[in-house]
């Protein structure tokens, strides 16, 4: 439970730095990030690692670049999913990714969620 929650802290401060960073994407309140925190998570777990393997042949030919694209697709479900969460467009939602994406490695190096 420990661990959870310290990855649900980890996403949730990557989305508020997300979105102070990228201008085409905000929330209506601070319980929506939250919410939208915690569904991101439960995307990231669940869906992407179906969407990584659908994508392996094409991940291999672009040496890995396609996964901001399934980020980027994952970002912008995300918002469709949590009203008041919102995302104004692909580029919004890949420039959101790679900047979540950033933020989380750099925090999970720092705080070691999985305790090693």
């Amino acid at each position: 439970m420990k661990r959870f929650l310290m990855k649900w802290l980890i996403t949730t401060v990557s989305l508020v730095v997300v979105l102070h960073v990228v201008s085409g994407i905000h929330t209506d309140r601070r319980e929506t990030t939250v919410v939208a925190a915690l569904v991101l998570g439960l995307l990231n777990a669940f869906l992407r690692p179906l969407l990584m393997l659908l994508a392996l042949p094409v991940n291999l030919m672009t040496l890995g670049l396609f996964t901001l694209v399934i980020n980027g697709f994952i970002f912008y479900l995300d918002s469709r999913l949590v009203r008041g969460f919102f995302v104004a467009g692909f580029w919004s939602a890949f420039l959101g990714a790679l900047v979540f994406s950033i933020i989380s490695c750099i925090l999970s190096f720092v705080l070691k969620p999985d305790g090693k």
